[in-house]
């Protein structure tokens, strides 16, 4: 082996390398330019898609370890030092690990020349800049990456205790109001009020953005992980208090307790408290939630649910059907109008409740494309029921959803048009409760509908407030009456003395009731 001015030889350099390496999460390296071979950590091999921690023909190994978009990047740097006198080596690119996955590092090395001044040996530190970080300065907590190595040390069926998970409600309003450096206080603090109520053994990680785990292993029961929320909650209200109510928030947590879940492992622990956190955030926020696999399952079918729907979107509306329901003149005592009304199967579950299908549709815009495939299908049949009776009417209910965030006015002209009908042989039902956080939006809508001819059906009246400024403001030609009412009208006089009322009201301002 050749020698460099030190008198250092790669195999020394290789020794060195093996005995800090149980020292060190970064990987040590050499490159021996002049003998085509390099030497690294061997925790690197179990990490990277490399032969081994020594090997030859440097070049060619390289080229299958680095990512193909990083490998010009990289050659030209060792080009630079080869050929070019550049004395050191600082590049971030990627390395594939052993599944293929690229993985950033950042590389950083010195030349060291042999006694004729040419490079000899490149020798340097590899650290990953992809990682997750261990501790966090911003709330003086360890972070995910040890949550899971001490999670992991008690993963076993005899682990007992609980976990909770706990999240500060509306974290995004304080650095928007307040600043990102006025947010990071609030986190510190937070984790000191959490940290400060803590009992014995009891340990505190800060795992995402505004988030944090509290883990106690040593059997305490799920009714003292409620005291503990509690004692939570009152230290945040005294801090609050301190700062002059500055900034207000409040803190959900989700508790998993460990003897009812079976699979410990770190991941589905992760999985099962942010499910519980945000049970307790999407129920009101500021209080908590047990987990209760009942309430998982649950979930579960409504993502599985919210996929086939998906898959059926993507796949020509496969499962949805439309189904219309005749709308009789009581008084010519002949078919006027029907209702469409939206039905789904699945091969799986038959035939699915609308009632749980639509607010998935809603809740996953998805009601934006079925809404505009409903459209289509009521108008179709509306075009082939015309030719026998030429005043029938189709009606349509769409969800504000619909209105919000698509030109659903726009569809509705488009397949008119399509299927050459007037613009009165449809009716477009608005549900009463989604008036409830309607806006100018919703009312201009309305108008257009108005302006093109179009009519306005406001469809299960009496459910929601009924602000009967409604009946102005949106210039109604139908009221359609909620089922409830006529139900309680066939039961009780006084129901049926209200409907009455109800029916002569929009009689009077020459509407048309529907029941």
């Amino acid at each position: 082996m050749e020698k460099i001015f030190s008198g250092i030889t790669m195999e020394q350099f290789q020794n060195t390398i093996e005995i800090l390496n149980p020292c060190m999460d970064d990987y040590l390296y050499i490159l021996d330019m002049k003998n085509d071979c390099y030497c690294i950590s061997e925790n690197a091999v179990e990490r990277f898609d490399i032969p081994s921690s020594r090997f030859d023909h440097v070049s060619e190994n390289l080229q299958k370890l680095t990512y193909p978009d990083d490998l010009a990047l990289l050659m030209a740097d060792l080009d630079q030092i080869e050929h070019h006198g550049k004395r050191f080596h600082n590049l971030q690119y990627r390395w594939r690990d052993r599944e293929g996955k690229p993985i950033w590092i950042n590389c950083r090395g010195r030349v060291i020349n042999a006694q004729d001044g040419t490079p000899a040996f490149l020798v340097g530190c590899i650290n990953e800049i992809g990682l997750k970080q261990k501790a966090d300065n911003v709330s003086g907590l360890l972070r995910e990456e040890s949550l899971q190595k001490e999670l992991g040390l008690h993963s076993g069926e005899d682990m007992k205790g609980f976990l909770i998970r706990l999240g500060i409600d509306n974290f995004k309003e304080i650095n928007e109001n307040k600043g990102i450096e006025y947010g990071d206080m609030i986190i510190g603090k937070t984790a000191e009020c959490i940290q400060s109520v803590l009992l014995p053994e009891q340990k505190l990680y800060r795992v995402v953005a505004d988030e944090y785990t509290i883990v106690d292993l040593t059997g305490r029961t799920i009714e003292e992980a409620v005291e503990l929320y509690s004692r939570i909650q009152n230290k945040l209200n005294r801090f609050i208090e301190q700062q002059c109510y500055e900034v207000f928030y409040t803190i959900s947590a989700g508790i998993i307790d460990f003897s009812l879940v079976v699979n410990k492992a770190y991941h589905n622990l992760m999985k099962l408290s942010e499910f519980a956190m945000n049970e307790a955030k999407n129920t009101g926020k500021n209080k908590y939630y047990i987990y209760a696999k009942e309430d998982y399952h649950a979930f579960l079918h409504k993502k599985e649910l919210t996929s086939t729907l998906l898959w059926a979107v993507n796949h020509n509306f496969k499962g949805f059907e439309a189904y219309f329901q005749p709308i009789m003149d009581i008084r010519e005592g002949k078919l006027c109008n029907a209702e469409t009304l939206l039905r789904f199967r699945s091969e799986k579950t038959g035939m699915i409740s609308p009632g749980e299908f639509i607010p998935l549709l809603e809740e996953s815009n998805l009601i934006i494309p079925v809404g505009k495939w409903v459209l289509d299908q009521a108008m179709s049949a509306c075009a082939k029921v015309r030719e026998k009776l030429p005043d029938f009417r189709v009606s349509v209910n769409l969800s504000y959803i619909q209105v919000l965030k698509s030109d659903v006015l726009s569809e509705i002209l488009q397949c008119l048009e399509k299927h050459h009908l007037s613009p009165d042989s449809i009716i477009i039902e608005l549900t009463e409760s989604g008036f409830l956080e309607s806006n100018t939006f919703f009312f201009n809508f309305c108008d257009g509908l108005k302006n093109n001819g179009i009519l306005l059906a406001l469809d299960d009246f009496g459910t929601g407030y009924s602000n009967f400024h409604y009946l102005y403001d949106l210039k109604l030609n139908t009221i359609k009456i909620d089922r409830s009412f006529t139900l309680k009208a066939l039961k009780n006089t006084y129901e049926h003395h209200l409907l009455q009322h109800m029916s002569d009201m929009v009689h009077d301002i020459n509407l048309k009731l529907c029941i």
